[in-house]
């Protein structure tokens, strides 16, 4: 008797997900755990959101007019949800990040197309949200969680960490207890929390191991972390920062952002001499005004910063400085803009980020007497912007004739070329001939552009 033959079973097209990543490099981070817990559930990243079956907008909470630009995003994926679900496809919406911690349950009121709003401290519960989003609920899920949330990062396998590239971020610390008036962060992402010594170096050699050749360990106060180590003593950043450097394979280190008032004498002996902790340090001040700093709650004085790069310069003298500030912040004379002018010509910034001042809902600098007009904040901001670029380009042009040990990262987006890092964290274009990815070359640079670096092989 002729029997029919058995056809394979058709395998389901995977679903896919779409993230888009505001703010700074903790949320970048937090993304990729997104995607990373969603895997779980059957989720491939993609980088169409015409593909995706899922967008999440993972959101900062720092800049002017967050949320209002959220939900002029959220109104675009609106009206792709509708013609999706017209044609009998499904598209869910997600709204993540520091918005999502301050705005809530507000979010879906305003918005009604979102289906689920999760805070920071909650990525790993995606894929129970999405089941409940499956049965017909709008969550949110905003709440801290009480137990470690370091517990509950994925572990990744070898080939999925090595498909991001040789390098890598490494959360060690979440949350901030400085309370700085302009500042959301302790609103939105909670109490200082630093993971435990086993578990950072556990996934530090996991990267190793996968390739990866660069780690910067990551936290809004990231040198104010803290953690029992294996002998039982309690361990600083420096201390740990040489314990990686002992991992094979791992050749660089770097951490950000940083705060003054937690940066220790151990931290300080890292530069000095640990080969592998890069030398380059971004160190936000804000301001040059004893009055703002205090305005501010940033409990140091101008002096304080100052005296402490000293020390630091001391420990390495080819480190440069990155750092943040922010104009018109309430009260803010022409005298005080004119003593952060003195501080940026003093400490001579490699790099820098500055911003005008916009008051965040829920902070003490909202509340303040002596907000700045929008045209002096602008002015202002102009002047500054001009003084910290001048000092970017003179940093950069300073690089050529030097010899320096470059990181291979990538393909060049032009024919023939390879992006490098180099230790100062700029881009190193050289010739896509003269090493691989993940090698570690000296090279002399030949040419500089506003942000990149030119170079030969020596």
């Amino acid at each position: 008797m002729e029997q029919t033959p058995t056809l394979p079973t058709a395998r389901a097209t995977p679903k896919k997900v779409f993230v888009k990543t505001y703010g700074c490099q903790m949320n970048v981070y937090d993304s990729q755990r997104m995607t990373d817990a969603l895997a779980a559930d059957g989720y491939v990243a993609t980088e169409a959101i015409e593909d995706a079956d899922l967008v999440l907008l993972n959101t900062c909470h720092i800049r002017e007019k967050a949320a209002e630009k959220v939900y002029s995003e959220l109104g675009r994926i609106r009206d792709m949800k509708a013609e999706r679900e017209s044609n009998g496809g499904e598209l869910l919406i997600g709204v993540t990040g520091c918005v999502a911690q301050a705005e809530g349950s507000e979010i879906i009121r305003r918005a009604p197309s979102v289906d689920l709003v999760v805070g920071p401290q909650t990525y790993h519960r995606l894929p129970d949200v999405l089941t409940r989003v499956h049965r017909g609920e709008k969550v949110v899920e905003t709440e801290y969680a009480i137990e470690d949330k370091f517990e509950h990062l994925p572990k990744l396998s070898r080939a999925a960490v090595a498909k991001r590239g040789v390098t890598a971020f490494l959360t060690v610390q979440e949350g901030c207890d400085k309370f700085c008036t302009f500042c959301v962060v302790p609103y939105t992402r909670g109490s200082e929390v630093s993971r435990p010594v086993a578990q950072i170096v556990a996934e530090a050699e996991r990267l190793a191991d996968a390739g990866v050749r660069e780690v910067t360990l990551l936290g809004q106060n990231v040198n104010a972390w803290h953690g029992e180590g294996p002998d039982g003593s309690e361990w600083g950043l420096g201390r740990l920062l040489f314990r990686l450097a002992e991992i094979p394979g791992l050749a660089r280190l770097r951490y950000t952002t940083s705060h003054p008032r937690d940066m220790d004498d151990d931290l300080i002996a890292a530069h000095r001499d640990l080969g592998a902790l890069m030398p380059y340090l971004h160190l936000p001040v804000q301001s040059g005004s004893d009055r703002i700093l205090k305005a501010m709650n940033r409990r140091h004085t101008s002096a304080d910063y100052l005296r402490l790069l000293e020390r630091i310069r001391a420990a390495r003298s080819d480190i440069a400085m990155s750092g943040d500030f922010i104009v018109g912040f309430p009260g803010e004379t022409e005298a005080d803009f004119e003593d952060t002018l003195k501080m940026v010509r003093e400490v001579s910034y490699a790099s820098a980020f500055s911003f005008k001042y916009s008051p965040r809902p829920g902070t003490p600098g909202a509340e303040m007497d002596g907000h700045v007009a929008e045209p002096v904040k602008d002015e202002r901001l102009q002047r500054l912007q001009a003084l910290l670029g001048e000092q970017q380009q003179a940093f950069t042009n300073s690089m050529i004739g030097r010899t320096m040990s470059t990181l291979i990262e990538k393909p060049g987006r032009q024919p023939g070329q390879k992006v490098g890092r180099s230790p100062w964290l700029q881009p190193v274009i050289v010739d896509e001939k003269v090493a691989e990815i993940g090698d570690i070359i000296e090279v002399r640079i030949t040419n500089a552009g506003f942000n990149s670096l030119f170079a030969d092989p020596v």
